[in-house]
């Protein structure tokens, strides 16, 4: 998936977002929404109010990248149904998510 020789934390947006937002909105929601600091490299996971769509964006060092899923068959977990509270995720958990696998 998304590789690294270092740490990276992952954080999920704990409510439904527009995902049709580009570059800036996503980068909005994580710095203003979520306070955090984008550019540290970090992940940064949103999924759509459907649960058939998730973006994650990440800083790599020179831009704004943003991978896309989008599932055919089936749902993302609803991470806003547990808590009100961004969630911070392992890479594995992230994995797992994106392959619905993952129930938060």
């Amino acid at each position: 998936m998304i590789g690294s020789t270092r740490s990276i934390r992952v954080f999920a947006y704990a409510k439904p977002a527009d995902l049709r937002r580009s570059y800036d909105g996503l980068f909005a929601i994580a710095t203003q929404q979520m306070n955090q600091d984008v550019l540290a490299g970090d992940l940064f996971l949103l999924v759509n109010n459907r649960r058939n769509r998730a973006r994650v964006l990440l800083f790599d060092g020179t831009g704004l990248c943003i991978y896309i899923k989008r599932m055919d068959k089936g749902r993302f977990a609803a991470m806003w149904r547990r808590s009100s509270d961004d969630i911070e995720m392992t890479m594995s958990e992230l994995s797992l998510f994106l392959e619905g696998a993952l129930l938060l």
